[in-house]
């Protein structure tokens, strides 16, 4: 077995840190085979393709689509594809954060595909991808990508979605860390109402030249729109996208009063439906110029609804935030004047979206980003700590979710698996262990107790309790191989429990960087990118235990030796850790009680 290993790792080393270009075309060339004698390749039961040709009655004062027209059609084509998923009538009930990467021109094709990522007991994910495409050149360019959740909704009976059964890779992927993005849109609210209590936000409005300020009451707008039948669905319902374009357009307008041009709209953050609109009524929507930074400004819009002109209370259908830039003829960002913001709510406007500019910029940078794009160690403070949570779980999830992993060797139904794939190595462990799946999760989503059977773990400090979900350790590894010092690391340790039947348990581990533990000269600093356990209910008293972990240069070594079959550490820690768990199985310390 271990010259079977030894020649497999012979092929594979070489190209650890190398391109699979190669393997990725034969792949691709392999699957247009197949598509062509099969007529058609796979496509999900709940894709919708939309493709319309841009026409002048489309696009703005510059000749290209209006973001508002464009924010309607991807409406459309998410509802139909939720719609098939669902069998009955859906609503759009958010939208989250959009970048737009391109504009589309007058003459340009806009091709929309949507698809159901997961659904949920009555709301579902649904993915969408947008380009454009020029029929004289044929280039194609990528103009954004959004996420959207709507709700199945009948007159007569609950609903109760079926869930989605994910095929290929890239489903497997989606379908697993829509739970994730779940779990961070439902604490979205509370997550902006505590950062903007906790962060401190800097007041440079004293600093600032008065004579160069725009006052924002100058950038207020107020328009009212009456909801008609083509506006709205079937059931009476305003379509999300309809009211999306309406905000687009009164945000733009507020835009323009600051900047005396023509903006560019760059992103709309995540929002939500507060509530439905109907056929008859009323929507006035308000906008107004929150702050303006160097070469970007932040639109609040606000839309509330009545039925009829006596009836005095309306009733708040959305709010959003919109940015925009204005471009000069090089296709770069202008200066923008100031804003000088009213006393009382326009400061605290003012204030709040400079909170929300490094709100969105530590999202967008972290949720975002791809795995290969992650430094090693992202600092942590209270404005991100959401969001790394998510990156560290998702992570984790869309490394098991692989479908190319290679069975190296299996001694004592313990098995090892490798992953090579661009700049990484990775492997998984797994096993089999007669015990609970909730009690293991407990026992080994508890690092303070890591050192009873892992050697690699010498000490652990609870450095802080985030929630009760996250927490992050001070971690002191004995000396590995040729080291002359220890290492030591700063984790950040994600536990959830399933979100629906067939889910793992699962932990996920990654580094973080504190300023109250800065690396010092008594350790080396060690990083992980991407480690932890999943945790699958085989049965009343049977679960797989699988370890996973994205080998970082620094450990690199000590991978291949032990995948190679040279050395035994990793199977001889796996099976401490089974020993470990039966040890412990009847342990109910109330310590670990509180899920």
């Amino acid at each position: 077995m271990i010259q079977n290993v030894g020649n497999h790792l012979r092929r594979g080393i070489a190209s650890v840190f190398s391109s699979r270009t190669s393997r990725k075309s034969a792949s691709r060339s392999e699957h247009a085979d197949g598509a062509m004698a099969d007529g058609e390749g796979y496509r999900s039961p709940t894709e919708v393709q939309m493709s319309q040709m841009v026409l002048p009655c489309h696009t703005n004062q510059r000749g290209e689509l209006s973001v508002g027209q464009l924010l309607k059609w991807i409406d459309t084509t998410a509802c139909l594809s939720a719609e098939r998923h669902a069998g009955c009538p859906c609503v759009t009930a958010s939208m989250d954060d959009i970048y737009f990467e391109h504009t589309i021109s007058v003459g340009q094709v806009v091709n929309i595909k949507a698809k159901v990522n997961r659904a949920f007991n009555s709301s579902m994910e649904v993915g969408i991808q947008v380009a454009s495409e020029d029929l004289c050149s044929e280039k194609q360019w990528s103009v954004c990508k959004a996420l959207a959740t709507f709700v199945a909704h009948r007159e007569l009976s609950r609903v109760k979605l079926k869930q989605t059964t994910p095929q290929t890779e890239e489903e497997k992927m989606e379908h697993s860390v829509a739970a994730e993005r779940r779990r961070m849109r439902l604490l979205y609210a509370d997550t902006i109402k505590d950062l903007l209590a906790n962060c401190a936000i800097q007041d440079d409005l004293e600093s600032r030249d008065c004579s160069c300020m725009v006052p924002a009451e100058k950038t207020r707008v107020e328009s009212v729109e009456l909801v008609l039948p083509p506006h709205a669905n079937h059931q009476g319902n305003t379509f999300g996208g309809q009211i999306m374009a309406w905000m687009e357009n009164v945000a733009t307008i507020a835009a323009s009063r600051l900047c005396r041009a023509h903006p560019t709209l760059k992103a709309i953050e995540m929002f939500h439906f507060r509530g439905p609109s109907q056929v008859g009524d009323r929507l006035v929507l308000k906008a107004i110029v929150n702050n303006a930074f160097k070469h970007s400004m932040e639109v609040g819009v606000c839309v509330e609804a009545y039925r009829q002109e006596a009836e005095t209370h309306q009733r708040h259908i959305n709010s959003a935030f919109m940015t925009f830039v204005v471009l000069d003829a090089d296709e770069q960002p202008r200066t923008l004047p100031w804003v000088r913001p009213q006393p009382g709510d326009g400061e605290r406007r003012y204030r709040e979206a400079s909170a929300r500019k490094k709100i969105r910029l530590d999202r967008k940078y972290i949720v975002s980003c791809k795995q290969a794009e992650m430094p090693l160690s992202v600092p942590w403070d209270p404005s991100n700590q959401v969001y790394l949570s998510y990156n560290n779980v998702s992570s984790l999830k869309m490394l098991v979710a692989k479908d190319n992993w290679v069975l190296s060797s299996e001694v004592n139904q313990v098995r090892l698996y490798t992953l090579e794939e661009d700049k990484f190595l990775s492997f998984h462990m797994e096993m089999s262990v007669h015990v609970d799946a909730t009690q293991a999760f407990l026992l080994l989503s508890d690092l303070l107790r890591r050192p009873e059977w892992d050697k690699h773990y010498r000490s652990v400090e609870l450095v802080q309790q985030v929630d009760e979900d996250d927490a992050i350790y001070h971690v002191i590894s004995p000396v590995l191989g040729g080291d002359a010092k220890p290492q030591d690391f700063v984790i950040l340790a994600s536990r959830r429990k399933p979100c629906d039947n067939g889910d793992p348990y699962v932990i996920a581990m990654r580094s973080v960087t504190l300023p109250t533990h800065p690396e010092t000269p008594a350790y080396r600093r060690g990083e992980t990118l991407c480690s932890g356990f999943c945790f699958w209910r085989e049965g009343d008293q049977l679960t797989k235990v699988s370890y996973y972990n994205q080998a970082t240069p620094g450990f690199l070594n000590y991978v291949t030796t032990n995948v190679a079959g040279l050395s035994s550490e990793f199977y001889t820690t796996f099976k401490a850790c089974e020993q470990f768990l039966l040890d412990n199985r009847n342990d109910l310390a109330p310590s670990l009680q509180t899920l």
